[in-house]
């Protein structure tokens, strides 16, 4: 029955993945090896000066998520408590590094952020991403156009859970090399 349920569960993350662009794809695959240190994003990802530029800051920038990560595992009952003090801890580290995904024009939606973060940083950061989002694409770090969309994309649903699971991602998109038709 747990093969079963795992199986599931791991065909519907893969049909969410393949329902987002390819240039989301690409930047979460990309993001993923970054933040997971997975690979040489600089080898595998950077098509030119300007990207290997955006890579070399998006490794800088998700240093946080180290921090993010233990902050999350350790107080996993943060979002429980009744004082605000995980506020500016958690949200302050979350909201800069969402900034900048954001910033990068190349995740359009909710759903492909939150889809990004939960592997980067686990089922724990759930009940957190719809305020960084929403308070990431608010800054005037996004284009007054872009900030529209994103803010659109994000459903009354998911504003507005009542509760977040902890079940943790299964599927992890990696890089697929394309072999020569010819």
């Amino acid at each position: 029955m747990a093969t079963t349920e795992t199986a599931q569960t791991i065909f519907s993350e893969m049909r969410e993945f393949a329902g987002f662009s390819p240039c989301e794809q690409r930047y979460i695959r990309r993001s993923l090896d970054v933040g997971l240190g997975r690979h040489d994003a600089f080898r595998r990802w950077a098509r030119g000066p300007h990207e290997a530029a955006s890579i070399r800051t998006q490794y800088v920038i998700y240093q946080d998520m180290k921090l993010l990560r233990g902050l999350l595992k350790n107080e996993s009952d943060c979002v429980d408590r009744a004082g605000l003090d995980d506020l500016e801890t958690v949200m302050g580290p979350l909201l800069r590094v969402t900034t900048f995904d954001l910033a990068q024009g190349r995740l359009e939606s909710f759903s492909a952020y939150r889809f990004l973060y939960e592997r980067l940083l686990g089922a724990e950061v759930r009940p957190w991403l719809p305020g960084a989002f929403c308070g990431a694409a608010a800054l005037p770090h996004i284009r007054p156009e872009r900030r529209k969309e994103l803010l659109q994309s994000i459903s009354e649903a998911a504003a507005t859970a009542p509760g977040w699971s902890m079940r943790a991602p299964r599927f992890f998109p990696e890089y697929v090399e394309l072999e020569d038709a010819a």
